[in-house]
């Protein structure tokens, strides 16, 4: 199996990255109204996984990062995550916020540490995440950019 290749989505993806967040289980919400958000990783024609980054003023929300099941366990998901806070330091972006349901040690060993829901900025809590795409039980993690 090739070494997929990552690139930001481009509108021809949408319906693959749907597809792939949904066998996933995870929320489809908002992913259509901004599709070049995410970063997508190639490997000939199937879409082996995404995530995104959501500016949200001075912040970012990482969301819906998901790797296909026949792409698990090679890395891939840590690429994406490490590609994905790249592209927040670049947009100038101070810390990152996440929401997740079943990854929150994943995301320990990227520096992200759990916060309450409540301490996020008002723009990250006012994302499509934080307000219908995520329930309330997610446990909130941020990272701060250096």
């Amino acid at each position: 199996m090739a070494v997929p290749s990552i690139r930001q989505a481009r509108p021809e993806d949408l319906p693959a990255l749907q597809e792939l967040l949904s066998v996933c289980g995870l929320p489809l919400d908002g992913v259509s109204d901004r599709p070049r958000m995410f970063l997508t990783a190639h490997d000939s024609d199937l879409l082996a996984g995404c995530v995104g980054i959501e500016q949200c003023g001075t912040d970012g929300l990482l969301r819906s990062l998901a790797v296909h099941p026949r792409h698990r366990g090679q890395g891939l998901g840590a690429r994406l995550t490490r590609r994905a806070l790249r592209r927040a330091r670049r947009l100038g972006l101070r810390r990152v916020f996440l929401l997740t349901e079943t990854a929150p040690e994943y995301f320990l060993r990227f520096q992200f540490r759990r916060v309450a829901r409540k301490d996020a900025p008002v723009a990250v809590q006012a994302s499509v995440e934080f307000t219908a795409a995520c329930p309330a039980t997610a446990v909130c993690m941020e990272r701060t950019l250096g």
